[in-house]
This record gives C-alpha cells, sequence and structure tokens, in this order.
C-alpha cells in the first residue's frame, strides 16, 4: 500500500475515534444540526475503517506466518497462511481504494427526471413514453416512489416532456448517468411500408436540492404567471387559473407546472423542480471547468451527447461510452437496468482508481 494511503487511512481511524468520543458525551444532543453531522460522518468513516483494521490484521498474520517458516513443523502451515494473507491483502487494499474515492455529494438525494422528445415527431413522444415506463419500472425494483410533476402528452398517447420526481435513497446514484441524448431504432406504429426509422429523446437526471436557499432563488428575481391549464382534466381544471409558469429571470430557466388542481401546489411543484435545473446548471458548469484538464469518461451530463442506441429489430441495447452492448432489449425496457448501470459505476470506479494511483 501506498504510503500516502496508509497515512491517510490512519488519520480516518484516529477520526473515527474521536467522532465516537464527542457522540458519547453528555450534550451531544444540545446542538441537533452538530449531532446530525457527528452521526452522518461516522456511519461514512465505520465502514473504511472496519476495512483498514482487517488490513491491519491481515498484515499482522503475514508477519507471524513469516516466523514461523524458520520452523520445520509449522512451515508448510505457515506458506498456507502467507498464500492466504497475500490474497486478503491484495482484496482488502482494492477495496479499501475504492472506499477512499471520493464521494458524490448528490448521490443519495431524490432526483428529478425529466424526458423530451426530440428528432422523430410522433414516434419521438412515444419513445419517450417507453423510456418513461422504463425508469418506473426500475424504480419500482428498487423501491422509490416516481410522482409525474409536468407532463405534455401527444396525440398519439406519447410525451412531447414529461417531468417526474423519483423518491429514494441513492436514487441519483444509480441514474446519473441516464443525462444525454437516447436513440431508437425500431418500425413506428404509424409506418405503413414496415421501413425502420431513427428517432431520438433527450433525458435529464437533476438532484433534488434540499432547499430552495441552497441554490439562492431570491423571490425578486422570480416572474410567476397563472394560466388555465390545457388538457384533459375534467371541467374545473380547465375553468380555474391553476397552471402555473415560472421563469427565473438570471438565468431564463422557465418551468410549468398544471397537472395538479391546486395553483399552490403547482407553484410549490415548479419551484422544486426550478431549484433542481438551477442547481443543475452549477453542477454542470463546475464539472466542465474539472473537465478543462481531466475529461470524465461518463457522468459529463452533457445534453447533446448522443450516449446510447435501442435497436428494436436486432434487440440490442448499445450504450457508446463504456462500448457496452445488451441482447436483452426488451427486459432493459421493462426496467432491468441493473446490469447497465452497474456498468456505468464500474468503469466511473476505475477511472477514478486510476486518477488515486498517479
Amino acid at each position: 500500500m501506498k504510503p500516502s494511503i496508509a497515512a491517510r487511512l490512519a488519520q480516518l481511524a484516529d477520526r473515527l475515534e474521536e467522532v465516537g468520543g464527542l457522540l458519547a458525551t453528555e450534550d451531544a444532543t444540545r446542538d441537533m444540526n452538530q449531532y446530525r453531522k457527528l452521526t452522518r460522518e461516522h456511519a461514512e468513516l465505520e465502514p473504511v475503517v472496519a476495512l483498514y483494521m482487517q488490513f491491519r490484521q491481515a498484515e499482522a498474520d503475514i508477519a507471524t506466518a513469516q516466523e514461523l517458516l524458520s520452523d520445520p513443523d509449522m512451515k508448510a502451515l505457515a506458506e498456507e497462511e502467507l498464500a492466504d494473507g497475500k490474497a486478503r491483502i491484495e482484496a482488502l487494499e482494492i477495496e479499501l481504494q475504492k472506499a477512499l474515492l471520493p464521494k458524490d455529494p448528490n448521490d443519495e438525494r431524490n432526483i428529478f427526471l425529466e424526458i423530451r422528445a426530440g428528432t422523430g415527431g410522433d414516434e419521438s413522444a412515444l419513445f419517450a413514453a417507453d423510456l418513461f415506463r422504463m425508469y418506473s419500472r426500475y424504480a419500482e425494483r428498487n423501491r422509490w416512489q416516481v410522482e409525474i410533476m409536468s407532463a405534455s402528452e401527444s396525440d398519439l398517447g406519447g410525451y412531447k416532456e414529461v417531468i417526474a420526481r423519483v423518491v429514494g435513497f441513492g436514487a441519483y446514484s444509480r441514474l446519473k448517468f441516464e443525462s444525454g441524448g437516447h436513440r431508437v431504432q425500431r418500425v413506428p406504429a404509424t409506418e405503413t411500408q414496415g421501413r425502420i426509422h431513427t428517432s431520438a429523446c433527450t433525458v435529464a437526471v437533476m438532484p433534488e436540492a434540499d432547499e430552495a436557499e441552497e441554490i439562492n432563488i431570491n423571490p425578486s428575481e422570480l416572474r410567476i404567471d397563472t394560466f388555465r391549464a390545457s388538457g384533459a382534466g375534467g371541467q374545473h381544471i380547465n375553468k380555474t387559473d391553476s397552471a402555473v409558469r415560472v421563469t427565473h429571470l438570471p438565468t431564463g430557466i422557465v418551468v410549468e407546472c398544471q397537472d395538479d388542481r391546486s395553483q399552490h401546489k403547482n407553484k410549490a411543484r415548479a419551484l422544486a423542480v426550478l431549484a433542481a435545473r438551477i442547481k443543475d446548471a452549477q453542477d454542470r458548469e463546475r464539472h466542465a471547468k474539472e473537465a478543462a484538464t481531466r475529461k470524465s469518461l461518463v457522468g459529463s451530463g452533457d445534453r447533446s451527447e448522443r450516449i446510447r442506441t435501442y435497436n428494436f429489430p436486432q434487440g440490442r441495447m448499445t450504450d457508446h461510452r463504456i462500448n457496452l452492448t445488451l441482447y436483452k432489449l426488451d427486459a432493459i425496457m421493462d426496467g432491468d437496468l441493473e446490469e447497465l448501470t452497474q456498468a456505468l459505476v464500474n468503469e466511473q470506479q476505475a477511472e477514478l482508481l486510476a486518477q488515486l494511483g498517479e
């Protein structure tokens, strides 16, 4: 193990002991904000330090086995212990390196998922609906909740645009690599000649902001308009000004919500989406500056980048960032995304490990 990594792990072990002592004091809960911070830090440090303790124990076992090599009666056992110990050391070192990788502060957050139809007209809108169903089924598999915040339906039942809130621990960590252009190749339902068409949709995955204050939304910089909702919803929704449009004047970001009968609820939803969009823009600006010195292979968040192709005639899905092709398109469209998302996570971890080793 590199001396710098060993020194860092020793510091974390000392810090865990220090935090444990602070949490054990009688007045630990006097400041609840500080108590929550310490509790969170303790929970983050504990598994890393536990791995480090296993590593130190493995080192001690190897040292003991080496001492026994000089004893003819114990040599065979010592050699076996050495082999086991070295294998355990190698595995633990990899786990420790992963544990030391910088954490994405947004990983545990809920998300806002936006899907917009692109080139392809009605077929693109139908594909947007298929993508929304795919992500919804994946959310169900993870026991996450999906709530539609705003939707603009097409004539054939697809979505010109749909915005949903996905609530669940780790939602951003698993879906953050979905942002970008998604291309579909298939015979549309409206095609009478049986020709394969290519259409596209854009997906944006944004972590939910904790509070509006977090991204400094100034109420005086907002223009809020109300209007009558359009589309299905019965008589009430079309007779009252329940729909809300919020414009953030400094950035020009506009959010509309009209799915609820309550103007108050639509306004609250629009502000939540606005906060996430502003936060996302700030995060992408920061990532762009970091990418000036080192480009990230996955998770760049570039909306214009074509990241994936869904080829229905061949039953395959190809992720172009990591050159992964899976021939189980039906399962993927039914929400079986675990193999894909894990491959993307692994690729990012490999890249970060390479940086750590430089």
